[in-house]
C-alpha cells in the first residue's frame, strides 16, 4: 500500500509538472488577492495588521477551492478512475495519496508563500511564523474534505459552483482559528489552543474526508 501511496504521489507531481499552469494560476491567484487589499485600505499599519491573518486565510480558501475540481476530473474523464477502482488498492490508498498530491501541489506553496505576503501587512516575525504554522496544519484539512466534495461533484454539470457551495462551510472552523492563532499572537496570548484545535481537525478530516469521499466516488462510478 505505501508503495501505491508514493506511486500515485508521483503520477500526480509529473501529471502537474505538465500542466505548471494549472498550479501556477492557484499560486498567482492567492497573492493578487492578498496584495490588493493593502491597496484597497491604505498603509495605515494598525489597521493592516488587525486584518492580515483574516485576508490570508479566505485567500487560501478560495485558491484550495479553485483547484479542487480538477482532484479527481481529468482521471474520470479518461477512464483511469474506473481502472483505480478496481485495482487491487483499497481505493481510500488511492484518495489519500491524490489528497497529499493535492496538498503538495496547492496547500503547501500557500503556505510557504504567505510569511512573504504577511510583510506587506507589517506582521511581526512571531506572528508570521504562527501563520506559517496555522496554514502548514490547517490546509491539509482542506484537501482532505476538498476530496470528498470534489467526489461528490464528479461528473456534475456546474460541479464548479457547487462544490464551492459543499466545501466552504465545513472550511469555516478552519478559517476561524487558523487566523484566530494569528490574532491571538498579536494581542499577546498564547495562540497554542488555536493550533491545538487545528491540529483536531486534521485528525477527524483524516479519518472522515478520505472514506466520504471513496463512497462518493463509488456512486459516481456506479
Amino acid at each position: 500500500m505505501l508503495r501505491a501511496f508514493t506511486f500515485i504521489i508521483r503520477r500526480e507531481l509529473r501529471l502537474a509538472l505538465r500542466r505548471k499552469g494549472d498550479v501556477l494560476n492557484v499560486l498567482v491567484f492567492f497573492v493578487v488577492v492578498v496584495s490588493l487589499f493593502p491597496l484597497g485600505v491604505g498603509p495605515e499599519a494598525n489597521q493592516l495588521r488587525a486584518m492580515a491573518a483574516g485576508v490570508v486565510w479566505i485567500a487560501a480558501l478560495l485558491a484550495a477551492v479553485l483547484s479542487l475540481p480538477r482532484l479527481f476530473a481529468t482521471d474520470y474523464a479518461d477512464g483511469t478512475l474506473e481502472q483505480m477502482l478496481v485495482s487491487p488498492q483499497p481505493l481510500i490508498v488511492i484518495v489519500l495519496a491524490k489528497a497529499a498530491a493535492h496538498w503538495l501541489l496547492t496547500g503547501l506553496p500557500l503556505a510557504l508563500a504567505a510569511p512573504v505576503i504577511g510583510l506587506q501587512y507589517d506582521l511581526p516575525g512571531g506572528a508570521l511564523g504562527v501563520l506559517l504554522a496555522s496554514l502548514l496544519i490547517g490546509t491539509p484539512v482542506l484537501s482532505l474534505l476538498g476530496a470528498a466534495g470534489a467526489a461528490l461533484t464528479l461528473g456534475v454539470r456546474g460541479g464548479g459552483a457547487l462544490l464551492g457551495l459543499l466545501v466552504l462551510p465545513l472550511f469555516v472552523p478552519v478559517l476561524v482559528f487558523g487566523a484566530g492563532a494569528v490574532t491571538s499572537t498579536l494581542i499577546g496570548i498564547n495562540p497554542s489552543a488555536h493550533l491545538s484545535l487545528l491540529g483536531a481537525f486534521l485528525a477527524v478530516s483524516s479519518l472522515i474526508g478520505p472514506w466520504a469521499a471513496c463512497a462518493a466516488l463509488r456512486v459516481a462510478l456506479d
